[in-house]
């Protein structure tokens, strides 16, 4: 991502990156110490979005998304608001009612956290992007405090109604997103290694 962000040119049509990660702890630049309570066995690496610390692994869709914002006229709210509106109405189309918070980013059922959301903006350009928990072994979450909230619990859509699988999950959210946005043209890469 920092590589692509780094090399693009005004012409470089922009992406958007579809995922899973082996099993992660990543700490955001603002990340303190404190809220990696036990790792163990899961490696943390230091990355460059916003936030604090978070857990990625299989069943857990990565958008990442590679966008000249510049060249679009889009603020970093747009992009966060159109994240969080593309998970809410993916879960809608299950009937599962959903919501983001304006002081603690990311996508809510309830009480409970079901997508975090962390951006970088460098040179006018986006990277990094959402993590949407799909059908995913969530006890790594309590190794931590989820994105710096003590207590914070986590869910994934096997536990309420949403999508199944990460082709159901990806399809619906991708296309919420470019519809938020206005997207018409992109270019897609899925399964990648970071």
């Amino acid at each position: 991502m920092q590589r692509f962000t780094d090399t693009r040119t005004p012409e470089t049509a922009d992406e958007i990156w579809l995922t899973e990660h082996a099993p992660v702890f990543t700490q955001g630049q603002a990340g303190k110490a404190e809220h990696i309570l036990n790792p163990d066995d899961i490696p943390v690496v230091e990355v460059d979005r916003g936030g604090q610390v978070t857990y990625h692994g299989p069943g857990q869709l990565m958008m990442y998304i590679l966008l000249d914002i510049r060249r679009a006229k889009w603020g970093v709210r747009d992009l966060v608001s159109a994240l969080e509106s593309s998970i809410v109405a993916t879960l809608k189309d299950y009937g599962t009612l959903a919501y983001p918070k304006k002081d603690a980013p990311g996508v809510y059922v309830g009480e409970k956290k079901i997508c975090s959301v962390g951006l970088r903006i460098r040179k006018g350009a986006s990277f990094h992007g959402l993590a949407f928990n799909v059908d995913m072994d969530l006890s790594p979450f309590q190794r931590i405090n989820p994105c710096g909230y003590a207590g914070l619990e986590m869910i994934d859509c096997t536990s309420i109604a949403g999508p199944q699988s990460m082709d159901e999950a990806q399809n619906a959210v991708v296309n919420y997103f470019c519809d938020a946005l206005g997207i018409n043209q992109l270019v897609f890469k899925e399964g990648f290694n970071e």
